[in-house]
């Protein structure tokens, strides 16, 4: 087997714990998106071609309370703008990389992908060369788990109606706390976390998951500001050193 297959297929492993978090997620949203009038074939495309969890709850929610088009689409942009981030953060390790590769990737970039892949780029032992093969591999692990859960709720929801209230979604919810929790190492990114963590809960209650956004925005600001602050102290401190 190639290196590259055996990068991909690493990846791909990598993110079993992803899908598992991601299975009865996608489970969930399939029957909801039934139940809330969308046919099984539109549910389908729709996982097939907008790939994007939360975006789609909103989006199935809007349908069934009749939101006009430009709502819909307005409001999925501004829970999706989150991924801006995600870009932003592979941009150093898939510059290189010509557009046939840095399209798909793009489109197939979801939370869980990004956290697998991107720890795997920070790990400096293994070469830059092959590294998005394992960014694809687990992006295809994910759409292809995504696809078929969907396709499963789809099929379930005529004959358990009541899936949806099992509180079967909470898993992606564990998963994310399981994943993110060892990667907070230093004292910013614990600090970033932590906002976040703190506004999130505080704008729950605001319209088209504008909570989200903000918790965002103000866990990178307060990230920065703390890893500015770590920096001025510790060049503070060489300074004293190197007086006395």
């Amino acid at each position: 087997m190639s290196p590259r297959c055996k990068a991909a297929l690493l990846g791909a492993r990598d993110t079993i714990p992803m899908l598992v978090g991601a299975l009865p997620f996608g489970i969930v949203f399939g029957t909801l998106a039934v139940s809330s009038g969308l046919s099984a074939a539109a549910t389908l495309v729709m996982s097939a071609l907008v790939f994007a969890g939360a975006a789609q709850f909103i989006a199935i929610g809007l349908i069934a309370s009749g939101a006009g088009l430009l709502v819909i689409l307005l409001t999925t942009l501004i829970v999706n703008l989150r991924h801006l981030l995600y870009s932003a953060s592979m941009l150093p390790y898939v510059r290189h990389l010509p557009q046939r590769w840095r399209v798909p990737l793009a489109f197939w970039l979801t939370d869980e992908s990004y956290a697998v892949a991107h720890r795997h780029y920070l790990n400096a032992d293994v070469p830059l060369a092959d590294k998005h093969w394992y960014f694809l591999g687990s992006c295809i692990a994910m759409y292809g788990n995504w696809f078929a859960c969907t396709l499963a709720g789809v099929v379930l929801g005529s004959s358990l109606p009541g899936l949806a209230d099992w509180g079967l979604d909470f898993a992606m919810v564990a998963t994310f706390v399981g994943i993110v929790v060892p990667l907070l190492r230093t004292r910013p990114m614990l600090v970033a976390a932590l906002v976040a963590g703190a506004v999130a809960v505080a704008f729950h209650a605001l319209p088209y998951k504008l909570g989200l956004m903000l918790a965002a925005l103000a866990g990178v600001t307060a990230g920065i500001l703390a890893e500015r602050l770590a920096r001025r102290q510790a060049a503070s401190t060489e300074v004293a050193d190197e007086s006395v």
